[in-house]
């Protein structure tokens, strides 16, 4: 699928993100190359537009979206390797990235997962179990606001986001990493803990 249809004025909706089962979502996406061209700052752009929209309740009952934290470029059928997020952290500062060729270059040793399981836009059904996450990790990417890059800190939620959508980048699900024989059991011999929230992405 080309990105070309992306642009800035473009409003992506559910029709747009691939769900499970479609091969864009198990491959290792692409490298993107920079400087970025126009197309692909346009698609970020209007990826992040997505995540907003989603998350106002207006735009989101006008389009019929599910409210969404992060979105990667597979997820609407680009073999790219850039995603977006927007949310909150702990404190309650806006969280807003949209990131190129991201990498984990250092997390911690305790881990953190969410009561509820995680959510999906490309999964439309519930699943029981949890998903082990860093605390927290420190990127390096391309950061678009920013026109450079850069290397960033994420803790808790946000730290949560940003593993979500590396899965995706290299072709995993969230589901992927539930313990099959016990979906509920979690990592021994590391520390972990519960963080409650409710959000999908």
């Amino acid at each position: 699928m080309s990105d070309a249809k992306f642009t800035k004025d473009y409003v992506i909706t559910m029709d747009d993100i691939v769900r499970e089962g479609h091969p864009a979502l198990r491959i290792i996406t692409e490298p993107v190359k920079l400087p970025l061209t126009e197309e692909d700052r346009e698609t970020l752009l209007c990826m992040l537009q997505f995540l907003k929209n989603s998350q106002d309740e207006e735009m989101a009952a006008r389009y019929k979206l599910r409210s969404g934290v992060g979105l990667s470029a597979n997820q609407i059928g680009l073999n790219k390797r850039m995603f977006v997020m927007y949310s909150h952290d702990e404190t309650g500062a806006l969280i807003e990235h949209a990131l190129v060729n991201p990498k984990i270059v250092s997390h911690s040793l305790a881990m953190i997962y969410l009561p509820d399981s995680e959510g999906c836009l490309s999964v439309d059904r519930p699943i029981q179990g949890f998903v082990p996450r860093y605390e927290s990790v420190k990127v390096k990417a391309y950061d678009l606001a920013a026109g450079k890059e850069v290397q960033l800190r994420f803790k808790g939620y946000t730290s949560i986001i940003i593993q979500h959508e590396m899965d995706h980048l290299d072709g995993k699900m969230f589901y992927d990493r539930i313990n099959k024989e016990n979906p509920f059991k979690l990592p021994q011999g590391v520390p972990i803990r519960s963080l409650y929230d409710r959000d999908e992405d």
